[in-house]
């Protein structure tokens, strides 16, 4: 069960952006796998042909993923919980398994103006740089931003 405090406060408003951060169970380590990091990138993008977000950035870490989106034409509970199942059973297809791929629940923050979606942004990024994945911004194959983050630092 999700802690009832990531809960707390939680408003779902269409049109605004928000960074979620959601880890996978007993922080296993999925998506060193380059397969399944790839797996969950194209159901980011499936969220976002099929109209319910549009992303800004991503970063898909070993047990973790951080992702920024304005929430289109559903809640964030529901993006948020079929990002999570379709992409669980994809994996779990693919690698001929049948076990649980996500902690229950997520962290959520809303961003505020054009400013925090860049600093947001840049962090998001910097995740892979931080962990050793990667030596400088935009390297790491499984992190994606809409701006070219070239020359910043982190």
């Amino acid at each position: 069960m999700a802690s009832p405090s990531l809960q707390h406060g939680r408003i779902s408003s269409v049109g605004c952006c928000y960074v979620i951060t959601t880890v996978t169970a007993g922080r296993t380590r999925i998506f060193e796998c380059p397969e399944n990091a790839r797996e969950l990138v194209s159901w980011l993008k499936c969220s976002d042909h099929e109209g319910r977000t549009e992303s800004l950035a991503w970063a898909v870490m070993p047990d973790h993923l951080h992702w920024m989106f304005f929430l289109r034409d559903t809640s964030l509970s529901t993006v948020v919980r079929m990002m999570k199942s379709h992409s669980a059973r994809a994996i779990n297809q693919r690698n001929g398994s049948q076990g649980t791929i996500w902690q229950p629940g997520y962290y959520d923050q809303q961003q505020r103006d054009e400013r925090q979606f860049r600093a947001e942004a840049l962090y998001i990024m910097a995740n892979p740089v931080r962990a050793g994945l990667a030596t400088r911004l935009e390297e790491y194959p499984f992190a994606w931003c809409r701006w070219s983050l070239s020359g910043m630092t982190i």
